[in-house]
Formats: C-alpha cells, sequence, structure tokens
C-alpha cells in the first residue's frame, strides 16, 4: 500500500523506564546509584541480537533488570532482552500506521534502586525488504511504477507481493494503487506496459527517480477500480522482465528456516490460496502472517471475514487529483496497528502454519489492516481459455519468523468492568439480580458474575461461567438488553450469584480471551444470512464504514455480526443481538488504501528536495 514512511533506521532506545514518553538516552541518577549501559548507540537489523551490558556503581549490587516499553524482557513486537542483557529485535520494524518510526525503550533498572536506571540507543534497519537486490529480485519487496510520482512534489512506492503464473507465463502481484497509479497507469506489459522498478522511486538512492533501481517487470493489466464489476479488488499484475525476478516466487523473510536467528527467504504455498473461511477455522484458527516493504515479517490474527465498506481514491500519490469511492465487498481484516503501515501494499497475506495465500493486503486504518480475498483477486484476471492465475511456490511450509524469538500471542487486552460508565454496570447488577435464578437453572452454569463485554467493550454484561464439557441447554444470549458472556472453566472456585469482584477474581482462573476463535460451518452461514438482511441499513447509519462476520469473543464457537464505527462520530446504539446472531462493535480511522492515523489521504508523499537529508534526520519515504 502506499504509505508515508521514514528512513528504515529505527531509533530504539535501550533506557529510561517511561517507555511511552518518548526516547530518553543517558543515565537517569539516584543520589546514590548510577547506571549506564553499553554500547551506547548500536546499529541492527530486523532479528539480529545485541549484547548490552550495564555498569552500575554506588552500591556494591550491580544487578540489574532489563525492560522493553517497561515490560520485563520485551515483547514481540518491540524485542525481547534476556536477564543477561542479549536484546532481540523484532521481526517487524515498528512504526505508526504513516510508517513514521516508534522508539522504543528498553530499561536496564538498578535492583538496589528502582529509581535508577540507565540507557542506550540502538537504530534498526529494516534494509531486506527496502534495499535494491542484485540478481533476481525475491519478493515482498520495495517497488511500484516508476511514474508514481507528482514531478517536485511527491514519490510513493509499495510492495511488490508475490509471483504468479498464468498460461506459462510469470506476473508480480501487487495493487492497483502500487503498480497502476490507481487506474491511471499504462498496461500491455512489456514493452509498452509502465515499467515496475525494484526497489519504488521512494527508495532510490536519487530521490524519486529511477537512478540506482532496475526495471524488474511492465505492467500487464489492473483491475478497474471505478468501472470494475463487484467483488471490486486492488490488484494489479505485471509481466516479469525475463530474469529480473526470482524464478521460484520466493518472499523475504517468509521461510520455514533461518539462518543466524534470522528467516530465510521463502515461497507461499503453490497454488491459488485458500477462503478466509478455511484461514479463520482448524488448524490455521486465524493466525496470519505477511512480508512487506515498511514494517518486514509481521504475525498477527484474522479478526474479520466478508467484510463490506468504501475506500476512497485519489489520481495522484500525494492525494491531490481525481477522488473517486470503491466499494468493496468481502474484505479480510486482521487485528493489530503493527501487522502493517503505509508501504506494506501489495503484500500477501499468508497462514502462519502453512504460509497458504489468504489475501492481498492494501489498506486498513490506525488499529487494523484489511486485504481483498484471495479467490477474488485471482479471478479478477482470466486469461486464454479462462486460466486464472496460480501462486508460484513450493509445499505448505511453517512461517517459522512468527515464532522468532517466540510465537505472538492472539489473546485480547484484559478489559475491567471498573473502567466502564457506572450506567452500563448497574443496568448489568440489576438485569442479573433480577434474573440470576433462572441463569442458575441451567445445568452447566456454576456461577453468574459481572464483567466486561468483549464483544462490545463499551458495555458491561452477565458473565456466565460454564463448567467445560457439559452438554449446553442455550443459555441467553442477551437479557433485558445486557448482553452475555460465556466464560469456560474445568473447575470454578465460587459459586452462585456474585459481585463484580467476585467476578473479576474468578475470570483470572480462566484462559485469557482471543481475538478470534474458530466457527462452525453452520455459524458462518448464518452470520452471512444475517449479513444479507441488514447489511445495507447499517452501512447507510450515521458513524458506520463497514460490515463483516467475526467470531464472538463473548461466547467462543458463536459467530457475530462485526459492526465498524468511524472513531469520534457519533452512531446508533448497537443490539446485543440481531436475529438470533450476536454482535460485536470495532471503533477506528476510517479505512484507506494507504493505512496512516495522521493522514487523511490514500498517498505516501515526499518532497524530493528534502530526500538527501541524513539519517539522523531522515526524510519522508512513501
Amino acid at each position: 500500500m502506499r504509505r508515508l514512511s521514514f528512513s528504515m533506521l529505527l531509533l530504539v532506545t535501550i533506557g529510561a523506564l517511561a517507555a511511552c514518553s518518548g526516547p530518553k538516552t543517558g543515565t537517569v541518577v539516584n543520589p546514590q546509584i548510577n547506571v549506564s549501559v553499553n554500547p551506547p548507540s548500536p546499529t541492527l537489523n530486523v532479528f539480529a541480537t545485541q549484547q548490552f551490558s550495564a555498569t552500575v556503581t554506588g552500591t556494591s549490587n550491580t544487578s540489574v533488570t532489563w525492560q522493553v516499553n517497561g515490560v520485563t524482557g520485551g515483547a514481540q513486537a518491540t524485542g525481547y532482552i534476556s536477564s543477561t542483557g542479549v536484546y532481540v529485535a523484532p521481526g517487524g520494524a515498528p512504526t505508526q500506521q504513516d510508517a513514521t518510526p516508534i522508539p522504543v525503550t528498553v530499561t536496564a533498572v538498578s535492583k538496589a534502586s528502582s529509581s535508577a536506571s540507565g540507557s542506550a540507543s540502538v537504530t534498526i534497519l529494516a534494509t531486506p525488504n527496502q534495499s535494491a537486490q542484485s540478481g533476481a529480485v525475491k519478493l515482498g519487496t520495495s517497488g511500484g511504477n516508476v511514474k508514481n510520482l507528482v514531478p517536485q512534489v511527491a514519490c510513493c512506492g509499495g510492495t511488490l507481493g508475490s509471483l504468479v503464473t498464468r498460461n506459462g507465463t510469470q506476473f508480480i502481484l501487487s495493487n492497483n494503487h502500487v503498480l497502476a497509479n490507481s487506474d491511471f497507469g499504462t498496461g500491455g506489459g512489456p514493452p509498452s506496459g509502465d515499467a515496475i522498478s525494484q526497489p519504488a522511486i521512494i527508495d532510490a538512492p536519487a530521490a524519486c527517480s529511477t537512478t540506482g533501481t532496475k526495471t524488474v517487470a511492465n505492467l500487464s493489466e489492473f483491475f478497474n477500480l471505478q468501472t470494475g464489476p463487484t467483488p471490486k479488488v486492488d490488484a494489479a499484475i505485471a509481466q516479469v522482465v525475463s530474469g529480473a525476478v526470482d524464478s521460484s516466487g520466493n518472499i523475504l523473510l517468509l521461510g520455514a528456516t533461518a539462518t543466524n536467528g534470522v528467516p530465510d527467504p521463502g515461497a507461499p504455498a503453490a497454488g491459488a490460496g485458500i477462503t478466509p473461511t478455511q484461514a479463520v477455522g482448524a488448524p490455521h484458527n486465524g493466525l496470519v502472517a505477511k512480508s512487506g516493504r515498511t514494517t518486514g515479517l509481521t504475525c498477527a490474527s484474522i479478526m474479520a471475514t466478508n467484510v463490506s465498506g468504501s475506500i476512497t481514491y485519489t489520481q495522484n500519490c500525494d492525494g491531490s487529483g481525481t477522488s473517486y469511492q470503491v466499494n468493496y465487498t468481502g474484505l479480510v481484516q486482521v487485528a493489530g496497528s503493527d501487522f502493517s503501515a503505509e508501504g506494506d501494499s501489495g503484500s500477501l497475506i499468508v497462514t502462519q502454519d502453512t504460509a497458504e495465500v489468504v489475501a492481498l493486503l492494501f489498506g486498513g486504518n490506525g488499529q487494523d489492516t484489511i486485504g481483498n480475498a484471495i479467490g477474488d483477486v485471482l479471478n479478477a484476471f482470466p486469461g486464454v481459455g479462462n486460466a486464472t492465475p496460480t501462486f508460484v511456490g513450493g509445499a505448505t511450509h511453517q512461517v517459522i519468523g512468527c515464532t522468532l524469538p517466540s510465537k505472538p500471542a492472539s489473546a485480547m487486552q484484559t478489559l475491567s468492568v471498573a473502567a466502564l460508565p457506572g450506567e452500563t454496570v448497574q443496568k448489568a447488577v440489576a438485569t442479573r439480580d433480577a434474573h440470576g435464578p433462572e441463569l442458575m437453572a441451567h445445568p452447566e452454569v456454576q456461577a453468574v458474575g459481572i464483567g466486561a463485554s468483549y464483544d462490545n467493550p463499551a458495555e458491561a454484561a452477565i458473565v456466565l461461567f460454564v463448567m467445560r464439557g457439559l452438554p449446553r441447554t442455550n443459555p441467553p444470549l442477551e437479557v433485558d438488553g445486557v448482553r452475555t458472556r460465556i466464560v469456560e472453566g474445568d473447575s470454578f472456585a465460587s459459586r452462585g450469584i456474585l459481585t463484580p469482584g467476585e467476578s473479576a477474581a474468578l475470570e483470572q482462573s480462566a484462559a485469557a480471551p482471543q481475538i478470534t476463535y474458530p466457527i462452525s460451518a453452520g455459524e458462518v452461514a448464518h452470520a452471512k444470512a444475517v449479513q444479507a438482511a441488514h447489511e445495507t441499513e447499517w452501512l447507510k447509519q450515521q458513524g458506520v464504514q463497514a460490515v463483516g462476520i467475526a467470531s464472538s469473543v463473548d461466547s467462543p464457537g458463536e459467530a457475530a455480526l462485526m459492526i465498524y464505527f468511524i472513531k469520534g462520530m457519533a452512531h446508533a446504539a448497537v443490539p446485543p443481538v440481531i436475529d438470533g446472531l450476536r454482535t460485536r462493535v470495532r471503533e477506528g480511522e476510517r479505512f484507506r488504501a494507504g493505512v496512516g492515523a495522521s493522514r487523511p489521504r490514500q498517498g505516501c508523499a515526499v518532497p524530493p528536495a528534502k530526500k538527501a537529508q541524513s539519517a539522523a534526520n531522515p526524510a519522508p519515504k512513501a
């Protein structure tokens, strides 16, 4: 996707405790104790390691505790540090959605005094996906149409996603807005089709020019976003220049093996990919990965499928020129603000366990990524004999980078009923008390409490603590307009009607809620029927930008109708149940082709005159 970016010299700060307040370098001094960290400013690539040492003076206790963003030992998205100071950089470069680097703070805190800590700065480079490559190019790399610029104003680029074949000819697959300038490119393949370069002109040594790049393909066909039929797809293919692209379809960092802790390139599973419904079911369980130009290799979970909504495009990559709106259906939504950033458009979204293709990434907002279902993408490019493209690849394989240095969790952040408005909690308590005996009459229900709803985090829910393995007697989805939430367990320490505090304590004994759960074909069919009946009316409502199908978090195993609201806009209340289907609410910025919460436009601009700035003051890139 076209995205605004800074040089992929990403500053990571090893230092002070206040992780969210920006980088703090140097030494934090306790009146008696000083801490310093060495080396003070190393440079690392994604997945690389660095040994740090902490020198503590003023005390005989020289031990320290290492933290990343206030978390001892760190986390998958920001990197890990061991108790002995070995730092492992993340596989995905931490960035804002407009691709601005996010400073990450890793802390060496004196065990003698928590007020004394030291710091150092490490620069993380996401060079594998942005650098010019010699020889046959591996994909998942920077690239785009060489005309993707506004002279003297801006230039853009995205990701050359993958290699496909049709009728014996190989093509690069990416987005229309990356390869075809949002319907304004010239196709036809070589020699008349627009040149596609690696890296994109935004990453060229000479700003917004082809100097230092090479033509790896010529634009062949693109799905016309303005006039193409439903389902719309943001996709284009470019015929490969002979010998210019790795003919095995390898994608950077997507391999099943690693060398010195860094994932090797690997091809996706050959063939036509799988449906989003298959991807969210067992054994994949919605866990997906992508390798893209800006953030490298990232891993997350599918939250919703069959999403319908609209995206606004513009003629020029700086957001100027003719604009038009595209109404999409059948989209895939991946949760998490760190899954992609501007410049990752065109990346393949594949399953973590088998590298089977699920979707083509093209946009999102500040907290989620969206892509076209891969079946819709491939069907948009029929060739001779109505043959559709298939992916060049090999056997199914694990994306090992999603397990290095540890597999990312897919659990949701725990919600607290104490953070909810008092009126919603009071309503839930009153409703629970009025119906407690009938809820407890269900044999599988061991206790009834009060907690936050995960399907609608703005509301409280009646929590039903249910014994795992006992037959379900259909406890209600809602009671007098209050959502119910199911918590399963093998045993519970408390029984009966619980206070909110007792309920919260009992929840701690159960598994953490997940972003997504497998749902059956029957649940999916029910959800699709409800969506078809009500989608149009919801999309017409103020503040609603999309409607899709997700798994319920309040009741694992059930489907839910996902309704996406635009952050900050007033909207109607969402009933907990529609036609016997639970509802789920997601709020965020507008979806657009070119994720970036800070820019209300598709483009990813860089003033050419500023490109020559130093790494210490990097220029914007797209």
